[in-house]
């Protein structure tokens, strides 16, 4: 008895959704919308974060040490660094290679060259460059290495000077403008979502609008809450089965043309590789949201709308 009334509504549903062909074609069309405007979302916060991951990468702390530092000391603190949470990468450059990274930046200046090859020795000392998990870490990082937990040898500290300081102001500003990117990205997005779910919504309830006075009827005749609403929700979830194909198979070449402009412009993420890479979340999301968003749509409309 049960499958044979699911039957039916199924049957009903389906029939619902060919009759009124313009009506749920324009259900499916806002639809499509809608969900394009949700895979939009996701490319955005892709290209966000690899901008932002770019913009980060960027920023670093360098520690400059005494010439006098023992090779052994540097690096058993490039160990420590490493181990703290904060800290994400730790490069060491010795004395020998500072000062070759040093002759190839002036290469072009005879006169400072001539003048380093004077000296009787190497004046340059080692260097541990730091990079942080976040911009906002590097201050925890600074106070560590001028704190007695960093390693000195004897009590003399080996540390020449860490450029946090100097560069203090620019790592505070790019902080302020990730965590203002971020929280005007899932504004905007979610801004966009509501706004196209509230459209959707109305496109449906037209639809069954359209259909009020066959519900009128059924109900005369005895038919329950559930059955009346089952066609429509069927309805519904085949418009978002619908649009959700059209999405997915619009974002294809979409992505495909758009592929090598983002990955110029946006720290190299192609577009169109993200997208294949990815195809089976956008398929969940893109599909689920499209059911999602079909059956409740329907559901709610015909419950608020008709009074049923």
């Amino acid at each position: 008895m049960l499958w044979t009334s699911i039957k039916r509504v199924v049957k009903a549903g389906v029939l619902n959704f060919y009759r009124n062909g313009f009506v749920s074609l324009a259900s499916v069309f806002i639809m499509t919308v809608t969900l394009f405007v949700v895979g939009s979302v996701i490319f955005l916060t892709a290209l966000l974060g690899a901008s932002l991951e770019e913009i980060k990468s960027k920023v670093d702390v360098n520690v400059y040490f005494l010439t006098q530092a023992g090779e052994e000391d540097i690096l058993a603190l490039a160990a420590t660094l490493r181990n703290l949470p904060e800290v994400k990468e730790v490069e060491y450059i010795s004395r020998e290679q500072a000062l070759e990274n040093f002759r190839k930046r002036h290469e072009n200046d005879e006169l400072t060259l001539q003048a380093l090859n004077e000296l009787p020795d190497n004046p340059l000392g080692a260097v541990l460059n730091i990079r942080a998990k976040e911009p906002s870490q590097y201050e925890g990082i600074a106070n560590f290495l001028k704190s007695e937990n960093a390693l000195s040898s004897g009590k003399t500290s080996i540390i020449d000077e860490v450029n946090y300081y100097d560069h203090k102001a620019a790592i505070d500003r790019l902080s302020s403008i990730i965590n203002s990117a971020q929280r005007l990205g899932f504004a905007l997005a979610l801004i966009l979502v509501l706004i196209s779910i509230g459209i959707a919504f109305n496109t449906i309830r037209l639809a069954i609008y359209i259909s009020r006075d066959e519900i009128g009827v059924m109900r005369l005749v005895g038919a329950s809450d559930k059955y009346i609403r089952g066609p429509f929700v069927v309805s519904g979830v085949m418009a978002g089965v619908c649009a959700a194909l059209l999405t997915l198979a619009l974002f294809y070449p979409l992505t495909y043309y758009l592929g090598d402009a983002t990955e110029n412009f946006f720290s190299g993420l192609n577009v169109f590789r993200y997208y294949l890479a990815h195809f089976g979340e956008f398929f969940l999301i893109i599909a689920g949201s499209g059911i999602l968003l079909g059956a409740v749509s329907s559901y709610l409309a015909v419950r608020r709308y008709l009074n049923v």
